[in-house]
Order: C-alpha cells, then structure tokens, then sequence
C-alpha cells in the first residue's frame, strides 16, 4: 500500500491527528513545568487545563480511530475486489482475492455462486455538507446455492474480511446511539453471481452504497446469458 492509499483510510488519519494533539498536549505538559519552576504558578495552571483538554481530544481522536479501523472513504465507484475462480469439484471452488492495493488471498468455497458483503456508514445532511464522504469496509464472502433447499442443508462456506474487531463503530451504534448523532445509516450491502471456472469478476461499491459485482467479457459468455452493468 502506497502513502496516497494510506491516506485515505479514516482510521490512519484520525490516528495521525490525534498523534499531533498528543504532541501539543505534551508541549503544554513542559510549559506547565517550567511555569511551576519559574513560581508562576497562574500560568502553570492554565497549561495544565490545556493539556488536560488536549489529551481528551487525543484520546477521542484514538477511539474514533479505533471504531473506523478498516473502513475506507467511498467518493465515486470504487474498486473493492477482484476475484478467479477456479474448480475443484462440482460446487467447490478456489477463489483468489485482489485488493485495489495489490494484496491477495486465496479461500476455498462450496456452492455455485459467490456472495460479497460489505458494510457502509452514511453521515447525515450537516456531516456530509462538512465534506465528510460515506465510509465503506469489505465485511464477508460467501457461498451460495441456486437451489434454495440446498442452501439450506448443504455445506456453507463463510469467509470473515472484517478488520474492524472490537469497538467497530456499527457494534457502537446499536449499543449507544446517542454518541454517534451524525451517522445516519450503518447499512449491508451485498452482490452475487454464479461461479464459472476460469472466471474472472469484479466488485465495485457505488457512491449510493450499492454493491455491483460484474463478470468480464469472457466469463459472462461462459455463464450463458448476460449479467452486470
């Protein structure tokens, strides 16, 4: 990942903000000391209140970093995933995964189509007039059956992409509401298409939060009938 994809991700620039605030309640931590040396005991107070307040927001600032890890800011349609399929036997594959920053990952999965999930966070009408774009993550892959009764009784294959552990800012929402006023929706959004050997797909997130999983030329023609935008 290069420093121009780094710094897209919300979480790393929240945590490079509060690292600068950290730095500027540091700095009044000294001026406060050598205040409290010179017996100038007044302005070694209002420092003090000042990295008080500066650490606060540092801390916030880390919080909210930790609550956006792995989320990314969605402006226009953006790439999430590529994916090659594979067979290995009647309904079970081997797909590789490509990240837009080069990143792979192979998973095995039983079915006849593939199934992408991912979360998105919207911000309502003030947030968003501030600039603040929506937010999305890659949460899951999953098998699936064109027969729904096999889908029930077959073997499932669900493969977890969330980075965003404990304290993700969806749990937070449904827990405490009230702290995250500016979010509007924290929504799923899910594409599938059937899986062909040798086929090659891509997965794209709209500026609306909708998933669009689109197979290309030659493995559209190998599903039989046209599919995708």
């Amino acid at each position: 990942m290069n420093w121009n994809e780094l710094l897209r991700l919300p979480a790393t620039l929240l945590a490079i903000l509060a690292g600068i605030v950290l730095l500027v309640a540091l700095a009044q931590l000294l001026a406060a000391r050598q205040h409290v040396r010179d017996r100038r005991r007044l302005m070694a107070s209002g420092h003090a209140l000042l990295m008080l307040v500066f650490l606060l927001l540092a801390i916030f600032l880390g919080g909210l970093a930790m609550s956006l890890r792995g989320y990314r800011f969605l402006s226009e349609e953006v790439p999430v995933v590529q994916i090659d399929a594979r067979i290995l036997s009647p309904q079970r594959w081997v797909l590789i995964l490509t990240w837009p920053d080069g990143a792979t990952r192979q998973v095995t999965l039983s079915g006849d189509d593939f199934q992408v999930d991912a979360i998105v966070l919207k911000w309502k009408l003030p947030a968003m007039l501030a600039g603040l774009p929506p937010l999305y993550r890659l949460d899951r892959i999953s098998g699936r059956y064109d027969d729904a009764n096999q889908d029930m009784t077959a073997s499932r294959t669900v493969i977890d992409f969330s980075q965003a552990g404990q304290g993700d800012v969806l749990d937070l929402k449904k827990q405490t509401p009230a702290w995250w006023p500016e979010v509007d929706a924290v929504f799923g959004s899910g594409a599938f298409l059937p899986l062909v050997d040798g086929g090659h797909y891509s997965v794209d997130l709209m500026r609306t939060g909708a998933l669009v999983a689109r197979p290309d030329k030659a493995t559209q023609q190998r599903i039989g009938q046209p599919l995708g935008g």
